[in-house]
């Protein structure tokens, strides 16, 4: 997505208005300091013209040195007042923004990062932001000065003499055609660099997480070449735009020269033929001077604003990607407990960012379920309150879909995933998380202690409430025995715990939470047999006495559950208890026999 000028003009008035104080007593002061500028010329002007030319008078050179002197330390209070203003301004918003992008992030369903490169997330969150930083500490300050300085001596021109203002304008003509040349083609190749940056910031960014597997596999060379290729691009896109401004600058600088000679020569022959005042004339040629500065100063700062503009574009842009899992304007209470119920449900991956946008939003399920091959296909099931229900199937048969389904991590396409007789997307998400919670096979820890990572499951619970969720869990010994107990830190991702110890907190967290269905890709599937038994027990408490849903990886899970569900193809081809699907002799006895055999890791139903 692109944002046009129009509106990154109407979403930083936005981003503005909390500091619209701030920004009228900024105002008021970079009033005050051209004020100061424009009156230096004047007042030489004035002693040329009355103390020297006229009247020969000293005392009227003197007046006019100390005015002089008084309005350049003005002029010097004003500016720092301004820069110190717009600055701190700056940098209010810049926090807001940050804050805000971050939240938008969150706010979107999975199908958006499903269709989005983290890289290029993470991107606009730092790279692009910077450059908005770097705006704001050096630039805004001395733009919002060039600006309000090239208008006003502009209009000072013209008041003090339209005839050598015609002069000033005509050879100003050339400028303008080659400003509005560069702001096109500087504005695409700038919008190119923000994407490159993007792009080689996703190469590091796989390279780094997946470092084990490119050591592993002795994949460094390969990688590293990759990431030459992302960066030379970078660097031609940055030496494109330097090239533009070479081409620019160059003729800002050339004609200033040029047009300060011409005005010279014709200022004399005005004086000549009585048309115009010596002070007039060095009047006019400062003014010119502070016309020339506030363009090569608008020039120079032409790269920090391209780029600045390219970034806030990008920014916006994501901004501009509305939510699609949202509260519905009346939505419909979920009771405690009730039956999960999918009624002719489908469900496609979108392959576009728009696609995601439109799926995740349960809008037009013919377009996007022919985007992709769907996942889900007419499926209908029914799953009493209190049950456990194992799905098992072939890899990419749609098992992992359908329990993500269920807990409305996406929305189908067709057909609706209700929960005690109440449409999912008619639920208030707050609500919809607490009565529903899905586990995956590899919890996610975040920094800080283990007792950080179970509060995830309810930030409010007491330190007390967190013990007893572990005791009925059967882990508080487990966790409790940890180096520094509950306090220990987990490191990066949980680094510095086992991978059965992760899966312990996780599903402490989802104990805390107390749900009335459980959603589990299976947390044993990982784990070495000696911590499996431990997690295994530590499921089997947790699921008791609520709704399971466990996408299995192992069909020993499967002969313990109320039913097995087998999907294949997208479809629910097989539902009923181990015992009954055995003796049908269908699918799922197929998938039994291979693994009773010995070779079910091998068998297409033993992945995820």
């Amino acid at each position: 997505m692109s944002a046009s000028p129009p509106r990154l003009v109407r979403a930083s008035l936005e981003m503005m208005r909390p500091y619209r104080r701030q920004l009228v007593l900024a105002l008021i002061v970079l009033v005050g300091a051209l004020s100061c500028t424009l009156a230096g010329p004047a007042l030489v002007s004035y002693a040329i013209n009355h103390g020297l030319v006229r009247h020969h008078d000293y005392r009227v050179i003197e007046v006019a040195g100390i005015a002089y002197l008084a309005v350049a330390l003005a002029f010097f209070g004003f500016t720092r007042t301004q820069t110190r203003l717009l600055s701190g301004v700056g940098e209010l918003i810049l926090n807001d923004l940050r804050k805000r992008v971050f939240a938008h992030l969150l706010s979107q369903p999975l199908a958006f990062f499903d269709s989005e490169s983290s890289a290029q997330l993470l991107s606009r969150m730092t790279a692009d932001i910077d450059v908005l930083e770097s705006l704001v500490q050096s630039g805004i300050g001395s733009f919002v000065t060039s600006v309000g300085l090239f208008v006003t001596s502009l209009a000072v021109l013209l008041v003090m003499s339209p005839l050598l203002f015609g002069v000033t304008c005509c050879c100003l003509v050339p400028v303008v055609i080659a400003a509005a040349r560069y702001r096109i083609t500087s504005s695409r190749a700038y919008t190119s660099v923000r994407h490159r940056i993007g792009d080689t910031l996703s190469t590091l960014d796989e390279g780094l997480a997946g470092v084990r597997v490119v050591q592993a596999f002795r994949q460094e060379r390969r990688l590293a070449d990759q990431f030459a290729e992302r960066n030379d691009a970078q660097r031609d896109a940055d030496l494109h735009t330097v090239a533009l401004g070479c081409r620019f600058f160059p003729k800002v600088e050339g004609t200033g020269v040029v047009t300060t000679a011409v005005l010279l020569l014709v200022g004399g022959s005005f004086i000549h033929l009585g048309l115009a005042s010596v002070g007039t004339v060095a009047a006019f040629a400062l003014y010119m001077a502070n016309l020339f500065n506030s363009i090569q100063s608008l020039s120079q700062l032409f790269d920090l604003l391209q780029s600045s503009g390219a970034a806030l574009g990008t920014v916006f842009s994501l901004l501009a990607v509305d939510p699609t899992m949202v509260d519905p304007a009346d939505p419909e209470p979920l009771p405690r407990r009730g039956t999960v119920e999918l009624r002719d449900v489908s469900f496609a991956y979108p392959s576009t960012p728009a696609g995601a946008a439109a799926m995740a939003s349960g809008a037009g399920p013919v377009g996007d379920l022919h985007e992709r091959p769907p996942v889900l296909s007419g499926v209908d099931l029914q799953i009493p309150p209190g049950e456990h229900l194992v799905l098992v199937g072939p890899t990419g048969a749609g098992k992992s879909t359908l329990a993500k389904l269920i807990g409305r991590l996406y929305d189908p396409a067709a057909g609706s995933v209700r929960f005690g007789g109440v449409d999912l997307r008619r639920a208030r998400l707050a609500e919809l998380r607490r009565r529903v919670v899905v586990v995956p096979q590899e919890g996610f820890l975040f920094r800080g202690s283990v007792l950080d990572n179970v509060l995830v499951g309810r930030p409010d619970a007491s330190a007390e409430e967190v013990l007893e969720a572990l005791e009925r869990l059967g882990v508080a010994r487990h966790l409790t025995s940890l180096p520094e107990g509950l306090d220990t830190d987990v490191g990066e991702r949980g680094a510095r715990l086992s991978a059965g110890e992760r899966q312990l907190v996780s599903l402490a967290r989802a104990a805390l939470a107390d749900p009335a269905v459980l959603v589990l890709d299976e947390a044993t599937s990982s784990l070495d047999p000696g911590t499996e038994a431990v997690v295994e027990r530590a499921v089997a408490s947790l699921s008791r006495g609520r709704t399971t849903v466990t996408v299995a990886h192992r069909l020993s899970t499967a002969e313990r559950a109320d039913r097995v569900g087998v999907v294949r193809d997208g479809k629910l081809v097989e539902i009923g208890s181990h015992r009954s699907l055995v003796a049908a002799g269908g699918a799922y006895a197929e998938l039994f026999r291979a693994w009773s055999a010995g070779v079910g890791t091998a068998a297409p139903g033993m992945t995820a």
